[in-house]
């Protein structure tokens, strides 16, 4: 990987790291690949890392369903869930094809660029 490439897909996975929204599985792959990053194991690393992400990354529709669901009332209260089922209508309306959380939005910025990433 090009040393340009690879620092964008350091600063997104340091971004993923730090967002609340992480799942751990994306946490834990993300500390993987920084550690193999600019190693022999990094492309290796890469193809788990970027399969790990497409799996993490919330579709608009999955959003909206949890959003409404008893689960998240549950969770994060009902005045919460309902301004997230809002807000993912919103997005939704405007186009967003995934959820907009900040581990999403990091996620979805590496794997929008997989084919260069892994070639």
């Amino acid at each position: 990987m090009e040393q340009e490439l690879r620092e964008f897909v350091i600063a997104k996975t340091r971004d993923l790291i730090a967002a609340p929204t992480v799942s751990d599985e994306a946490k834990e792959a993300g500390e993987r690949w920084l550690k193999a990053a600019g190693t022999p194991e990094e492309a290796e690393e890469t193809v788990r890392y970027i399969k790990e992400l497409e799996e993490d990354i919330v579709p608009i529709d999955g959003l909206i369903a949890f959003a409404g669901s008893s689960a998240a009332a549950e969770m994060m209260g009902r005045d919460h869930a309902d301004a997230l089922l809002a807000h993912a209508r919103e997005i939704k309306a405007a186009g967003a094809v995934h959820c907009d959380c900040p581990a999403c939005t990091a996620a979805s910025a590496i794997t929008d660029r997989k084919a260069e990433i892994l070639k």
